[in-house]
């Protein structure tokens, strides 16, 4: 039976280790990390990830701001709206949240972010850097998976990791991020054959497809690790909304098999926020330090 990796246990005492060093700045009188959201249009899941990154801005101390834009905007307003928050002393950090309406370009959008400030990790430049070994920020999901396997001192290197799915946001820079912890990576995705095989030989089972249930237990190889990013929305009668989150990975079977899993909800999600909040944290310590 799995042990269960615990992103929620895991990201309160994340945030109360940041939360010590903001009151230490409060102490010292110097400015507290700042983070902003820039949200356009009214999805409803997006509201949701807004209002969470909001409460653990709080919860840590931080500064918080959210810009809410209606969904007609042009591309130039949005891009004025990233530019005036470059230009904001009180915002360390801020991303632009996913997703946007059609009509807005969005790499156009990305690419005006001032690097600096880019605490998603999602400018071309911190992904090239990444891809060179050497990044300011790297998307926050990956580095939620690879800190929960460090912090249950889960061993990567050397180990055979599978990583399905070949996003720009998870997929390939956590196969890069597990590359720089010396692990062998494969990168399958639904093109690939015999993928039941190739989680058979894998230590380590990220999985990011975006489908619920996808990976069977029954393919795991026994004593296996299991990351599951998938959040995917199923029909449950027995629930009061009338569904239910679940993730890429059919858990009940996959925890008979594996040694450690991530449940959902309560696993990356909760981490992708934090690792939010440290790279805020440390776009604050960087600019600040350049001054």
């Amino acid at each position: 039976m799995a042990q269960i990796l615990d992103g929620t246990a895991l990201s309160s005492i994340l945030r109360e280790e940041m939360r010590k060093q903001v009151d230490l700045f409060q102490v010292q009188g110097t400015p507290l990390p700042g983070l902003g959201v820039v949200l356009v249009g009214d999805d409803p899941a997006s509201k949701v990830y807004v209002e969470q990154k909001k409460k653990a801005c709080k919860a840590v101390g931080f500064f918080s701001t959210e810009i809410k834009l209606p969904a007609s905007i042009t591309q130039e307003e949005l891009i004025d709206t990233v530019k005036t928050l470059n230009n904001d002393s009180r915002i360390h950090g801020f991303l632009v949240q996913m997703p946007v309406p059609k009509h807005i370009n969005i790499d156009a959008v990305i690419d005006s972010i001032d690097p600096a400030k880019d605490v998603d990790g999602v400018h071309p430049l911190h992904l090239g850097r990444l891809f060179a070994g050497n990044e300011m920020f790297a998307p926050c999901t990956p580095l939620g998976i690879i800190e929960i396997l460090k912090r249950y001192n889960i061993p990567i290197e050397g180990k055979n990791v599978l990583i399905i799915g070949r996003s720009n946001t998870v997929g390939k820079p956590v196969a890069l991020l597990f590359l720089r912890e010396n692990a062998t990576v494969t990168t399958a995705h639904s093109k690939t054959i015999d993928l039941a095989g190739q989680v058979a030989k894998s230590d380590i089972v990220v999985a990011a497809i975006g489908k619920p249930r996808f990976v069977k237990g029954e393919w795991l190889k026994p004593g296996a690790v299991v990351i599951d990013v998938g959040i995917n929305s199923v029909p449950d009668a027995s629930k009061p909304s009338g569904h239910r989150l679940v993730g890429d990975v059919d858990f009940d079977a996959a925890k008979e098999r594996a040694s450690w899993i991530t449940p959902v909800p309560g696993g990356i999600g909760p981490m992708t926020i934090s690792l939010l909040l440290l790279n805020t944290l440390k776009a604050r310590n960087n600019i600040l330090s350049n001054l």
